[in-house]
Parts: C-alpha cells; structure tokens; sequence
C-alpha cells in the first residue's frame, strides 16, 4: 500500500511539473505577442542581441535596469534624445530579446563586451554610455574594459561601490542551483501579469509611474523563465563584480556625469553614487531632490542635461 501511494504522489508531480511548463509556455507566448521586439535583432559573434536605433547626431547609448528590457528606455528618453542625438538602445543578455550569455549569470563585464561589440557593428565609434541601475554597472564595465569605445559615461542610479546588505531572499531562491530551475517555472506559470505590473508600479515610489508606461514597457517579458533565472543570477554575482572592479573604476579619466536622487532606496545615494564622484576628478554628482530610483521618468529633463553636459564634455558637440 505504501509503495501505491509513493507512486500516485510521484505520478500527480509529474503531472503537476508538466501542467505548469505548459502554462509557462503559453504565458510566454502571450507576452512576447503583446510585446514584440522594436527594433532588430543582430547577430554578434553568433549572439542574438535586440537593438533599436532612432534620431541623428552624437551617440548616445542607454542600457537598461534588472529585470527590464529596452521599452524602459523607449517610453519617453530615447524618443526626447532624438531630437539631438542618434539613440542606440540594446536588452540586455537574457532579457527582452536579448539571448543568455551562459547558464551561470553573464558578468558585468561580458554583457559590456557584448553591447560594445553590438554598438560598433552598428558603426556606435564614440558613444555616451548611460546606464540605470544594475545597467549602470555594465556601463562602468565597458569604461573600464572598453575605454577606447565610449566618450563619456553617464551612471544613473547606478551600483558603483561594494554593499552591505544581503541579497534578497527571491534573488537566493531564483538563483539557488535547485530551487531556482524548480521554482522559476511555477512562477512563469501561475504569477499574474498584474502582480508584476504593482511590483514595477513600486520602483518609482515616492514618484509617479507616468501614464501609460505600464502599458508600454512589457513588464512580462520578465516572467519568462529564461529572463527571470539570467536576472537572478546577474544580480547574485553582482556585489562581487562590482568589488572586483574597484581598482579600475578609480583609474577612469572620461568624463562621467553621475546622476542619483535623494529618495533613491533601491541603490543609495551615499552608498554608491556620492563615493564614486568623491573618489574621481573627472566626475561631478548631479543630486535630484525628492526623487527615487527611476530619474529617467520622474526627471526626465535633468537625466537629459546630464546627457548634454556629458556630450560636451567629451567634445560630441558644442555647448549650447
């Protein structure tokens, strides 16, 4: 009898394991037919990389955060850029349209290489590179490791220090070797859009979301289970990155406009940015009172001079 019931629990997981992959399957199609690519997909090196391109004159670059995709960028920067700039916006290894790197959590470091490569097929020679958050790192890392493809730098609300805090218990479970591939699935499967929707909603509090961006900004494409264990494993790896790339960080001479708000919770203010621009002569620190971790949408028209100051600095066009 013992055996029996052994066997039905085996065979009701089985069928349950099954049941969710197929509901994944389905919650994946259904997004990627509401959020299309928008713009092309390159091949780089054999690598699949999404890319958009708009507007003429200066390059400017922008990578996005963890567990977004380009659409954060196109909602209303890359858009307002192009009136001056030619605006190159990539997703990032595993996100949006992006293809994984590997299995383990691509580094800063080779997502940087990547994008750079991605940029110069695209004929990208000089670039101002911004990057938000966790998308602030990978532009540190293309500083630092490509300085001979970027005119200036532009972290906003960027990791640039080594932290204290630990890594949240959903990042430990989602990049856990066997809890993540178990648990991912059942997330793809069974999570509402809209649960997703509420925690993209909280990045910018105190802010506003502007009306219309999640509507816009596909937020889930990040239930697919290949975004969702590529994003947690980026963001496990993250703090030791960072840490070793210290010592380079503290050698850059390109002009770098570091932007950051007072309100920021998510990447501290006094943790990362005001060290960095301490730490670096060529650096200068723009504060936004008030504002949190989504400058780019709650302030926007600074996020742009930051740009500008960014671009002539570095010689990309005179000052206005």
């Amino acid at each position: 009898m013992a055996a029996k019931i052994v066997l039905a629990a085996l065979v009701a997981l089985v069928v349950l394991w099954a049941y969710a992959q197929h509901r994944a399957r389905q919650h994946e199609a259904r997004a990627e037919a509401a959020f299309p690519p928008q713009g092309r997909i390159l091949d780089v090196n054999g690598h699949r990389v999404h890319a958009l391109t708009m507007g003429t004159g200066p390059d400017v670059v922008l990578i996005h955060g963890a567990s977004g995709n380009l659409r954060d960028m196109t909602f209303s920067l890359a858009p307002r850029l192009a009136a001056r700039y030619r605006v190159t916006v990539f997703d990032r290894p595993g996100l949006g349209y992006t293809d994984r790197i590997n299995r383990t959590g691509a580094t800063i470091r080779q997502q940087a290489e990547l994008l750079s490569e991605a940029a110069r097929q695209l004929g990208i020679e000089r670039p101002v590179v911004l990057g938000h958050s966790y998308g602030g790192a990978v532009a540190l890392a293309w500083a630092v490791h490509r300085p001979d493809h970027i005119a200036a730098l532009v972290p906003l609300a960027a990791p640039a220090k080594p932290w204290e805090s630990d890594l949240s218990l959903y990042y430990k479970t989602l990049s856990h070797p066997v809890l993540g591939p178990l648990v991912i699935p059942l997330l793809t499967a069974f999570v509402r859009d809209a649960r997703v929707e509420r925690a993209v909603s909280a990045i910018f509090e105190p802010n506003a979301v502007p009306p219309g961006y999640i509507d816009h900004v596909g937020a889930p494409l990040t239930l697919r289970r290949d975004s969702l264990r590529a994003n947690a494993l980026q963001r496990a790896n993250l703090l030791s990155e960072i840490t070793v790339l210290q010592d380079a960080i503290a050698r850059l001479t390109l002009p770098i406009e570091v932007v950051h708000g007072t309100e920021d919770t998510t990447v501290g203010l006094r943790i990362h940015a005001e060290p960095l621009a301490d730490e670096l002569p060529s650096a200068t620190l723009t504060r936004l009172p008030d504002i949190a971790h989504m400058p780019h949408h709650a302030a926007e028209d600074a996020v742009i001079a930051a740009i500008s100051r960014a671009a002539v600095r570095a010689g990309l066009h005179p000052a206005d």
